[in-house]
Parts: structure tokens; C-alpha cells; sequence
């Protein structure tokens, strides 16, 4: 019997016909030929790589060039000279005068929001001053704000000769050393939290000289542009000094470390015996805290030793600028959960340092050690700042006061998840500057509630027996409401700040209902957070166990409410300033409180001029009308307003008002039966 091969009668699905599977084979292989098309196809002349990276050469040279002053050209021969004459290499003869007057000329027409750095323009108020016929005549001291001054290591330990002289606070070495050296950068300027001093091996100083302060780095100027207008009047180094200091110490350290009071008395004299004229002193920011400090110093048998009359006899005026008298707001939210957001900013350039490179623990920590800032804190509790019921400078349409410096928005659990509330400490509610403080000491280590006690003092002060009494108090000094200005009647004061810029007044803190402090680790580190007002400079010991743990606080960044007035954004409630200091702080002891003879006794004349905020958008740095916390120091306002004092017509200067400070000074509690 033949077999004979039967073929299929159904359908296999899983088998593929040779023509289906040939038909697939060329789909495939036609869809690779068009990718590879696709990479093979020309990229464009932007994109490629000959583009971008000459591109970028010429964007480095610019920015490069940009921040080149034009005597730095023929200081390149003479470094290229001396780096060449090492190696019995010469340099041939060339003639750069030509390559700075090319520059000269192309940075004339470079458009200003291009430029970074001086451009010759800044001269027009002195020039304009000149004109007039004003020239120098009384001697000034400069005294800048907190982070303003340059800070540069002189230590020979190991660990730290790498950079030996070199700026650790200001200029690019800073931000060079907090990239690639982060460690060693927090280590050497971190403050030895028992002392207040340098920690072993480190030691960080001061710069020196009228440089110390001009610029912070290369570009951002600070001083130099009053210093430019005042050298146009006249002024040099043998008339004009810029007082530099180390502004992380407490005012007591400065003293103590640095001789920083005793040198600036020491030159205030100088200038004094050789120029038979008073001195003229303009301070910014903190460092009209310090002129306050001084004045008390000098005064004082056990310190200066200048005695009562000796700011009569030495000082001609005082300029404050943007001073912060009664403290700032931002510096408790610094102090409490370490959060830098325009914080105590003198520029956005060291507030970008401390944002960007660290953690908030780390800045906290940072902050905490730094026991000069702790002068900014708020002065005159509820009495200046407000209470739940109404703050001064509520507007009149508010629906949540300032008054209630620290707010707290109960957030909600995540799903199924319980909280775990026992032992921790409750809820702290709604608080006002009194309770703030407070809180904040509660949360902090005993080594930082103990510089406090021994360096400052936040109150107000009505009675005049002890006002006088506390001229023999240093932790007093550095408060205007707890301490009375100079018997110098000569004496002029004008305070001069800026009003237009929303600044931070008011917060929405949260507290997330399981994440707490480590208050174990703390304790095992010999510190306790929770210790308040110790006594005889000690706190009370305990276990762990003693106390409730504490709950994390951080400012509620997801909370914004546009319906309230003020309108919360990001958990901070704006309110009126420089855009860093509280118009409460800068103006109320200018208006109200120095006019009083309990706080002013010799009857000091104090003018105030309040300059409106008007930038220029178009403009970095807002131009000549700008008013802001840092840049008021390049606007003509406050050049014209030094320049006229120190050259002798100061009579010019008037009170100018743009706000509503004298209204909101009157609602203050400035007597014990208001």
C-alpha cells in the first residue's frame, strides 16, 4: 500500500505563510534603512558641537571681560613680566595703553543692563556736587552691615594653609572654596559655640582697608559707589575710613578678639588732632546697631573710657542707612528653623552662597554661631511688633494681624497613617513677638540661649533711673529702647531708608504631626534645647526622658491663601520695608522714640528721609532711584545725603516722608500706661 501525503485542512494561527513572513522581513529591514536615514541626516549648525563650544568661549570671554576694570590691562603685562622673569624668559615690548583705550571705548558703548562693574557714571553726584563749590571737611568713617565685610583665613594650621589669605566671605575664592572644599569652609567659619570664638585651628579675620567692604565680589559693588562720589568731593584714605569687622562675632568679641572699638576711637581722635573737625559717621544696615554700641562703649569708665562728653566733642553727625534699630523680622525664622529664603540678606549673592551649597540643618547651625546676628532679633516684644488684637502696622482692611508673628496651619495626615502625639509637646497656637522669643529659645541649644543672655537684651525699657543705669550694662547697648543716646546737643542724626518693597513681616509655620527633633542627640551632645532663662549661666540637668519631645517646625511653604489681607504666599505674610527690614524697625525710633526725652535726653536732632522705591526694571541693580535693602547705597538719594553732611551743609537735608511710620509710631506702647 502507497502512503500518500495529506495536506493541512484548518488553519494553524501561529504559523506564518513564507510570503507573510518575506513581507515582514522587508517591513523591518525598510524601517532600519529610515532610521538610519534619520541619524545620517545633517544636524544643524546650532546644535553641533563647532558651534557650541566656540559659543561658549565667547560668552566665558565676555563675562571675563565684562569685569575687567581697565587698569587691569597694564597690570596683566607687569604679572605676565614677573611670571616670565622667573624662568630667564622675557617678554617682548608691547604697548597695551592702546589695547585700554580700545576697551575704554568699547565699554562706553556697551549698554548698561549689559555691564557688571563701574562705568564711570557713578561720579555724577560728587561732580554735580563740586559744581557747587562743596568740598570735603569733615572727616568720615564708614561702618558697614552684617555679611558685608570680606573675611579671610589667617590661620598656618595644616588643614587650613591652602588657603592661607585667602577671602573664605566674599569674592570668587568663596564660592570656590564652598564648592569644591565644603567641610573645611564650615569648619573654619562656624564660631566655637561656648566661646564665640575660633574653633582650634581655624582663624578667620577680617579684611582690611577701604576694599574690605566696596564690593562683595568682583561686579556686585557694595560701598564703592559712595566711596567713588565722596573721592570726587576730596575725600582719600588721610579723610575717609571704612571700618571693617568681623561681623559673625558678638559686639563684646569684637572688642575682646579684635581691638575693634578701641581702633576705631583710636582713629575718630586722629582725625580730630590733625583736622582740628568732628567726624562724620554713615552706617548700614547692622552697623547702625554698632554706632549705638560704640557710643555707649566709648563712654564708659570701664571700657572706652571716653566719658560723657566724648561723642559731644568727637562727632559731628550720624547717618543711619537702612539701619536696623528695632531688629528684623526674617532673622527669627533664621534662628528658629534655619531657612536663609532673603534672610538677613545684604545680597543676594551671600544669601545664594548659604541657600544654594547648604542644608537648612547646616545653616541653622551655621546662624546660630554667628552670635553678631543675633543683634538683628526683634526689639520691644508686643509692645512694638503687635499683639493677637492688632499690630501698628496693620492695614485697615486685615484680616489676620501681623500681630501674630508666627501663625501655625494644622496640616492633614496622610492616609492611614495615625499620629503618634503622646509625649510631644502640644501645639504651640498663634504667636506674637514676646512668644516667639520665647519659643524660639525653647528650640534652641542651651550654648546659644547662653551667648544670648550674656550679650543681649530684646526689651523696652520706660524707666529713665534704669535707662541710666544701663549704661553699665553691655548687653544693653546694642538696644535702642533700653539704653539713651549721647549728651552730645551738637550732635545731628538723620536716618535715611528706603519704602516701597515688600518685605517679609509675618509667617505660617507648620508642624508635620510625626517628625521630631532629635532632642536625644542633642542631649548626647551635651546640649539641652529645651532650656530656658538659666540660671547663673547654667542649665539644669536632666534625661532624656525629662522633657516632651519636640515637634520640626519649618515655614509652611504650601500654604497660600490670596483671600487673606495680607495675603499669604508660601507661608510668608508681606508687609511694608526695604524688602529685608521691617518699616517698624527702621523708622519708629526716628519718629517717635529718639524724639522722647526718656530715650533722647540731650535733645538730639534726628531727621528722617524716607526714599520711595523706583527701579528701573530694565537695570539690575534698579538705578538711581532704587531703594532697596542693599542697593540704597548706590542711589543719588543717600549719596547727595552723605556728601552734604560731610561736606558741611547737612542744614539741607529735611524730613521727607513716603509712608505712614509716624501713624503707625503712635500706635506703639511706648509708655507703661498706654
Amino acid at each position: 500500500m502507497v502512503l500518500v501525503k495529506r495536506s493541512k485542512t484548518w488553519a494553524d494561527p501561529n504559523s506564518v505563510t513564507p510570503a507573510v513572513k518575506s513581507d515582514k522581513i522587508v517591513e523591518t529591514a525598510n524601517s532600519l534603512k529610515s532610521e538610519v536615514s534619520k541619524l545620517k541626516k545633517p544636524t544643524p549648525l546650532f546644535a553641533s558641537r563647532r558651534f557650541l563650544f566656540p559659543l561658549g568661549l565667547l560668552l566665558g570671554a565676555l563675562i571675563a571681560f565684562s569685569l575687567i576694570e581697565p587698569r587691569d590691562i597694564q597690570d596683566l603685562h607687569a604679572h605676565l613680566s614677573l611670571l616670565l622673569g622667573e624662568y630667564q624668559l622675557t617678554l617682548p615690548g608691547v604697548d597695551l595703553s592702546r589695547v585700554e583705550a580700545e576697551w575704554l571705548r568699547l565699554r562706553s558703548n556697551i549698554p548698561e543692563l549689559w555691564k557688571f562693574n563701574t562705568d564711570g557714571r557713578e561720579f555724577q553726584v560728587g561732580d554735580s556736587m563740586v559744581a557747587r563749590g562743596l568740598t570735603a571737611h569733615h572727616p568720615v568713617v564708614l561702618i558697614p552691615g552684617v555679611i558685608s565685610t570680606g573675611l579671610e583665613s589667617w590661620s598656618t594650621d595644616p588643614d587650613y594653609r591652602p588657603f592661607f589669605r585667602q577671602k573664605l566671605w566674599g569674592g570668587f575664592n568663596m564660592l570656590s572654596q564652598v564648592t569644591f572644599n565644603r567641610d573645611k569652609w564650615i569648619a573654619a567659619m562656624m564660631l566655637d559655640p561656648v566661646t564665640g570664638l575660633d574653633p582650634p585651628g581655624a582663624k578667620i579675620r577680617a579684611a582690611e582697608g577701604i576694599d574690605a567692604a566696596s564690593s562683595f565680589i568682583q561686579g556686585y559693588w557694595i560701598w564703592s559707589k559712595i566711596v567713588e562720589n565722596l573721592a570726587v568731593v576730596n575725600y582719600d584714605t588721610n579723610n575717609l575710613y571704612l571700618a571693617p569687622y568681623d561681623w559673625r562675632l558678638s559686639y563684646y568679641n569684637l572688642e575682646e578678639r579684635d581691638g575693634y572699638f578701641s581702633r576705631l576711637k583710636t582713629t575718630i581722635e586722629g582725625f580730630k588732632r590733625r583736622q582740628k573737625r568732628k567726624t562724620v559717621i554713615a552706617a548700614h544696615s547692622m552697623g547702625a546697631t554698632i554706632v549705638l554700641y560704640f557710643f555707649k562703649w566709648v563712654e564708659s569708665a570701664e571700657h572706652g573710657g571716653g566719658g560723657p562728653d566724648w561723642v559731644e566733642n568727637h562727632i559731628e553727625a550720624y547717618i543711619s542707612v537702612a539701619g536696623t534699630h528695632l531688629g528684623v523680622a526674617k532673622a527669627m525664622t533664621a534662628f528658629l528653623s534655619g531657612e536663609m529664603k532673603d534672610t538677613v540678606q545684604v545680597n543676594p549673592a551671600g544669601a545664594y552662597v548659604l541657600e544654594r551649597f547648604f542644608s537648612r540643618a547646616e545653616r541653622q547651625k551655621l546662624f546660630r554661631s554667628w552670635a553678631g546676628s543675633a543683634s538683628m532679633w526683634i526689639k520691644g516684644g508686643d509692645a512694638i511688633w503687635g499683639t493677637p488684637h492688632g499690630a501698628p502696622d496693620d492695614s485697615h482692611n486685615c484680616t489676620h494681624t501681623h500681630g501674630s508673628l508666627f501663625a501655625f496651619r494644622v496640616p492633614p495626615l496622610p492616609p492611614d497613617t495615625a499620629s503618634t502625639s503622646k509625649g510631644v509637646e502640644p501645639d504651640p497656637g498663634n504667636m506674637t513677638a514676646d512668644a516667639a522669643s520665647d519659643w524660639i529659645l525653647q528650640h534652641t541649644p542651651s550654648s546659644f540661649q547662653k551667648m544670648i543672655q550674656t550679650n543681649f537684651s530684646f526689651g523696652i525699657e520706660r524707666d529713665e533711673a534704669v535707662l541710666k543705669a544701663n549704661a553699665f550694662d553691655h548687653r544693653k547697648w546694642s538696644n535702642p529702647l533700653e539704653v539713651q543716646l549721647p549728651l552730645a546737643p551738637s550732635m545731628k542724626m538723620y536716618c535715611v531708608y528706603g519704602h516701597g518693597k515688600e518685605t517679609e513681616r509675618s509667617y505660617w509655620y507648620v508642624q508635620p504631626p510625626n517628625e521630631y527633633d532629635e532632642t536625644a542627640a542633642e542631649h548626647a551632645d551635651g546640649l539641652d534645647p529645651l532650656c530656658v532663662d538659666p540660671e547663673g549661666g547654667e542649665c539644669a540637668k536632666g534625661t532624656v526622658f525629662d522633657r516632651p519631645l519636640a515637634r520640626k517646625s519649618w515655614i509652611d511653604a504650601e500654604f497660600t491663601d490670596e483671600g487673606l489681607r495680607p495675603e499669604v504666599r508660601n507661608g510668608v505674610t508681606m508687609g511694608e520695608g526695604d524688602g529685608t527690614v521691617n518699616l517698624v524697625s527702621l523708622g519708629a525710633m526716628c519718629v517717635e522714640g529718639w524724639k522722647r526725652p526718656r530715650w533722647n535726653p540731650a535733645n538730639i536732632s534726628v531727621v528722617t528721609v524716607e526714599l520711595p522705591h523706583r527701579p528701573v526694571m530694565s537695570l539690575p541693580r534698579g538705578g538711581a532711584n532704587t531703594s532697596e535693602h542693599v542697593d540704597i547705597l548706590g542711589s543719588t538719594g543717600v549719596n547727595e545725603i552723605i556728601i552734604k553732611v560731610a561736606t558741611g551743609v547737612g542744614h539741607e537735608v529735611k524730613d521727607s516722608f513716603v509712608s505712614d511710620i509716624r501713624a503707625y509710631a503712635a500706635k506703639m506702647r511706648w509708655d507703661s500706661d498706654q
